[in-house]
């Protein structure tokens, strides 16, 4: 078993130049096409590696508001600014009880809306309320649910016991409903992408799931991140070395809006893998953020330039 090496010192430490004096890659912002909001980080559960360190009591990022939300959908009316998709993350969104407004405020201005979900009782408490938003706006509202693993011995050793069945409950009850659903998993337990997409295959077939787990779009698969562990820093060779667009990178394309306890107001990160670092908060309104994202962070290297994911729809 290899054995991970911590992140070596002066790592990620200059927005402009990396440890060995390199230039330091960024990433413009091409087109804002996916606004995250995050709708705080309460969750019914606590992940063991979860990034955001959602859970019960973390309330880091508070519940925003349906009226926050507005204005920033406002503002992309106004000013033209061209977004087609609204994500809601959290925590859960189902803990945030403004959710379902927000979401319908989104789909009525014609955006496409994804939902990142465990599909377990906060989601369920809003049942009748899914179901009148999935008819009237269908085609329009996408559910993700968070299935960390194909089997219920990997996901309940991240997500904790008894979190498997209710999981499933959800993913038939959205079914059953007619809800467009996709899933995402984790890249972990030493798997190959290969073995881990069989595996969601056989278990789609099982419950019956009219879903590809060989297509991106249907299985979302993250890579682990930690920020303890060493990663390559991304410089501005690194491009054309590994043959990667940085317009195809996540801060090319989105932004995620978070409310801070104690803050005035919302503001704008770079992405939603960074939401509580001072270093990639970019204003208070999308238009200051459409500023340059210097690669400096772990999670840049990990996630979205060597682990080549996204969170967005495609």
């Amino acid at each position: 078993m290899s054995v991970a090496i911590p992140l070596a010192a002066n790592k990620f430490e200059n927005p402009n130049v990396t440890v060995d004096g390199k230039s330091r890659a960024t990433v413009s912002l091409v087109s804002l096409r996916t606004l995250w909001i995050n709708t705080g980080t309460l969750c019914n559960l606590t992940c063991k590696n979860c990034y955001i360190e959602s859970s019960p009591q973390n309330d880091r990022l508070v519940y925003i508001t349906r009226e926050e939300v507005a204005a920033f959908l406002e503002e992309i009316e106004r000013d033209s600014i061209g977004t087609e998709e609204i994500g809601f993350t959290g925590g859960d969104p189902f803990m945030n009880p403004d959710v379902l407004g927000m979401m319908n405020d989104a789909l009525s201005r014609g955006f496409r809306v994804l939902v990142l979900t465990n599909a377990m009782k906060p989601m369920m408490k809003f049942a009748d309320q899914l179901q009148d938003i999935s008819q009237r706006y269908k085609d329009r509202l996408t559910l993700r649910v968070s299935l960390d693993h194909h089997s219920k011995t990997g996901h309940e050793s991240e997500r904790g016991p008894r979190s498997w069945k209710p999981a499933l409950d959800g993913i038939s009850w959205l079914r059953d409903h007619k809800f467009e659903v996709n899933i995402a998993g984790r890249m972990f337990m030493g798997e190959s992408e290969e073995l881990a997409r069989q595996g969601y295959d056989d278990l789609f077939s099982r419950l019956d799931l009219h879903l590809d787990a060989f297509d991106p779009s249907d299985l979302v698969l993250f890579p682990e991140m930690d920020a303890k562990i060493d990663v390559s820093e991304i410089t501005t060779e690194c491009w054309e070395i590994l043959n990667v667009d940085p317009n195809s990178v996540m801060c090319a394309s989105s932004r995620m809006v978070v409310k801070r306890k104690g803050a005035a107001g919302p503001s704008v990160v770079a992405c939603t893998l960074l939401p509580y670092d001072e270093d990639f908060e970019l204003g208070s309104t999308l238009v200051d953020a459409s500023n340059d994202v210097s690669l400096n962070h772990p999670h840049c290297a990990q996630f979205c330039v060597l682990g080549g994911a996204t969170c967005s729809q495609g």
